[in-house]
């Protein structure tokens, strides 16, 4: 099946042939201007570095933007067409259908060992890693200085009540600004909505790892979350809102606050409409007091096993796991790394990144269920509604318990 969106095109099929074997890597492309930083480039770079060190292995790079990421690889796994290296999405489910290769089998002891602890575990299957962490990122308070001043707030917020509180300030500034943008679109609502549930001692899962979406602690949360959306403190269509056009928002000086990643850096650059004095970030508010475990996410790197090439697969993740590469991808795209080496190397180079990558160590992270992937398009597709109204959150969020259950294996 041709992927129209893909920055390259050919079988998804390895080969062996005259003594070279190819193997095939799709990953998601994370650029935000066009071909200028776009994933294929990158990969591209590091494939062609690996075959001039090792020419009897080719590896044929593909990427999909990551906005159609989903949709298309979706249509691939069910048509059966698999790469032998995918990057961009979780391994539990591929998994379950034994379509992976166990890490070790792919990966050396040295390379795993590197890995940051906190999110090795969430590779495992049944105690056995079937994936590795390629990019990471963690979530904090993006808060714009020049509106807090104009509303005379004197600190950013730490607790929900004050956010609120700042929120109606900067709302009733001249000039039409949002207080706290709430992108609970489907680019990214799993994210926003754990961001929040955090705050009230929610998740998705329970201290057993089974879905607790409809908790009481987390319809509290999308109450709160609601009040804010009636009162007018947030843009209008908090449910349709994409992440990426909050970050614009919020770049474009408009907005008082926002949840973001490192990510959100060079998009506030890029813009041109605040300087580096006029903006901040501080740790997400929570409901009693900022968050101690923020969220930190990461995509991941699987490999599998229908093409038989764990020898090269491995011979180039080791390659492509180099410090060089991590931050030279934390460098194109603000996210940041998933080594140990690379993550100490960032931290002292780069300021920036400094208070996102100390956030790491203690991050919470998604769910691991086998499930995960169609509970996320669930989400991302209907999780808006709970803010609708404050008593649309007990309705949403059970319809979404419903579904998780029904379908985890």
């Amino acid at each position: 099946m041709a992927l129209t969106a893909c920055s390259s095109s050919g079988s998804s099929k390895s080969s062996s042939a005259g003594g070279v074997t190819t193997i095939n890597l799709l990953a998601a492309d994370y650029g935000t201007a066009g071909t200028a930083n776009s994933s294929q480039t990158y990969w591209q770079g590091i494939a062609d570095a690996f075959h001039a060190a090792n020419p009897s292995i080719v590896v044929h790079v593909q990427t999909i933007p990551w906005t159609d990421y989903q949709t298309k690889t979706t249509a691939m796994f069910q048509a059966k067409q698999y790469p032998d290296i995918l990057e961009g999405d979780a391994p539990q489910e591929f998994a379950a259908d034994n379509l992976l290769y166990p890490l070790t089998d792919v990966m050396s002891a040295s390379t795993i060992s590197n890995l940051i602890p906190v999110f090795v575990k969430q590779e495992d299957t049944n105690n056995i890693a079937y994936g590795a962490p390629f990019t990471t990122s963690s979530r904090v308070l993006f808060y714009n200085k020049k509106l807090f001043t104009q509303a005379k707030i004197a600190s950013p917020p730490t607790t929900w009540a004050q956010l609120e509180s700042d929120a109606a300030a900067i709302k009733a500034l001249p000039g039409g600004n949002i207080g706290y943008d709430m992108p609970l679109g489907t680019e990214e609502a799993q994210g926003e909505s754990l961001m929040w549930m955090l705050g009230n001692d929610g998740n998705y899962t329970d201290g057993t790892g089974k879905y607790a979406i409809n908790s009481a602690n987390n319809i509290e949360t999308f109450q709160f979350m609601a009040n804010l959306v009636k009162a007018g403190d947030t843009e209008a269509g908090p449910a349709t809102q994409d992440r990426k056009t909050a970050w614009a928002d919020f770049a474009s000086g408009d907005v008082g606050m926002v949840g973001g990643s490192g990510a959100l850096v060079p998009i506030i650059n890029t813009a041109g409409k605040l300087q580096s004095a006029d903006w901040g970030d501080v740790a997400m508010p929570g409901k009693n007091g900022p968050l101690t475990t923020p969220l930190a996410v990461h995509d991941d790197i699987t490999a599998f096993n229908l093409g038989g090439h764990a020898a090269q697969i491995k011979a180039f993740l080791d390659f492509a796991y180099q410090d060089k590469y991590q931050e030279q991808f934390d460098n194109e795209y603000d996210l940041l790394p998933a080594t140990s080496s690379a993550s100490a190397a960032l931290s002292a180079s780069n300021p920036v990144d400094a208070p996102f990558l100390a956030a790491l160590p203690n991050g919470s992270q998604y769910p691991t269920n086998s499930n995960w992937t169609p509970v996320t398009k669930k989400i991302q597709n209907t999780i808006g509604a709970a803010v609708a109204s404050p008593g649309a959150a007990s309705t949403v969020l059970g319809e979404l318990q419903a579904f998780a259950s029904s379908s985890n294996n």
